[in-house]
């Protein structure tokens, strides 16, 4: 099997798909499976070595996702670089410009075709007041994915999601834990005195990327609207990059409880996840939502939106607590909950530990592996009638 992927983002950009992605082509490359990637350049990755199974096209920034490329293929060398890697399996992973080379070139030579979902784009138009294009937007979707013999998704609410829309050939790809990064640190006073936090204070910790479909602005409203004898005693840590960075830090400058870390990866991250007492993710765009899993591996309990991917990682009441999405009131009311209720709190960190603990990469890529095996090997859902082509 020789796999060419398809993406408009991929290492080293830092967000939940491109990590995902580049977890699952070092799994291939591993297990001894060609794979090409065809991706967009950025100015991340513009200065980063690429291995040679990166081929990078130039790109513009992708409205609804600014961190996320549209590339702009060169034809010619893009042809060049799929006839010199002959692959026999086409991955998509994003409906747009790269994609549409894939779809296309898996349709002309016949080679097996399957996509893979990573973010509820349809979500994100009111946060940018694009509802009017949802309709177009659903409409194409569907046309692009009408001819993938299988559509792998993050979470089975993301899959629930998609069936409502009419799109078939589902199957749930989960997400994994790396346990030798993410599990509990103990240094905390440490952690604190680098982001200038006070270790005797309750630590509220966000993590992610501060946009409006991010709903980190609801984190805000909660801490500022709790009991006053709870807000005293501790602080908000949002830890993270994105649109709203500038905006957010200007405004609450003045605010000596609540602290931007700005972007914070790798062992750092993890000793950020461990010295926080509550972990509040209000977000209710995720398809999956891998900071969910990174705080609990770390022992850090989770209180997050009962929307979309989180629900799937969360069990209310055992591995964490879920809220109404955009209930400041009821967030407000499950971080006093775990403020005064120490059992709880350390109830909620364990299982959640031992429920992270159980989402092994190498036990979801396996899976996935095996799909993208047996999908190779299937018929195809169109057919060709002389040169018309014909949708089942």
């Amino acid at each position: 099997m020789r796999i060419a992927l398809f993406t408009d983002t991929f290492l080293p950009d830092v967000n939940g798909v491109a990590k995902t992605l580049g977890r699952w082509v070092k799994y291939l490359e591993s297990r001894g499976i060609a794979c090409k990637v065809f991706a967009p350049e950025s100015p991340q990755n513009a200065r980063t070595a690429d291995v040679a199974m990166v081929e990078r096209f130039y790109s513009i920034p992708f409205l609804l996702y600014p961190e996320c490329r549209m590339a702009i293929p060169n034809p010619i060398s893009l042809k060049h670089a799929l006839k010199q890697f002959n692959p026999t399996f086409i991955h998509v992973a994003t409906p747009f410009n790269l994609g549409l080379h894939g779809l296309h070139y898996a349709k002309k030579h016949r080679i097996p075709l399957a996509a893979s979902y990573h973010t509820h784009f349809d979500q994100y138009l009111a946060y940018y007041k694009l509802q009017w294009m949802e309709t177009v937007l659903w409409k194409y979707m569907l046309w692009f994915h009408q001819e993938c013999r299988k559509i792998y998704v993050p979470s089975q609410t993301a899959l629930t999601h998609l069936q409502s829309k009419g799109m078939k050939r589902l199957e749930v790809w989960g997400r994994g834990l790396d346990l030798t990064k993410f599990y509990p640190r103990n240094h905390r006073i440490d952690t604190c005195r680098t982001f200038g936090l006070d270790p005797d204070k309750h630590m509220i910790l966000y993590v992610g990327r501060l946009a409006p479909e991010k709903n980190v602005e609801i984190a805000i409203k909660v801490f500022q609207n709790l009991p006053e004898r709870v807000k005293s005693n501790s602080c908000l840590c949002i830890a993270g990059d994105g649109p709203l960075y500038k905006e957010l830090t200007a405004r609450y400058e003045s605010s000596p409880d609540i602290r931007f870390t700005g972007f914070v990866q790798g062992d750092l991250l993890a000793e950020l996840y461990s010295a926080a007492d509550v972990f509040l993710f209000p977000s209710a765009t995720e398809t999956f939502g891998n900071v969910v899993l990174e705080s609990m591996g770390c022992g850090t309990p989770v209180i997050g939106a009962n929307s979309g991917g989180v629900r799937d990682n969360i069990s209310h009441g055992s591995t964490g607590l879920l809220c109404p999405p955009g209930n400041v009131d009821a967030f407000t009311e499950a971080v006093t909950l775990l403020y005064d209720n120490t059992l709880l709190r350390e109830s909620l960190a364990e299982r959640g530990k031992q429920y992270s603990a159980s989402q092994s990469w190498d036990r979801i890529f396996g899976n996935l592996l095996t799909s993208f095996q047996e999908v190779s090997g299937t018929e195809e859902p169109y057919a060709i009638q002389g040169r018309r082509l014909r949708i089942r």
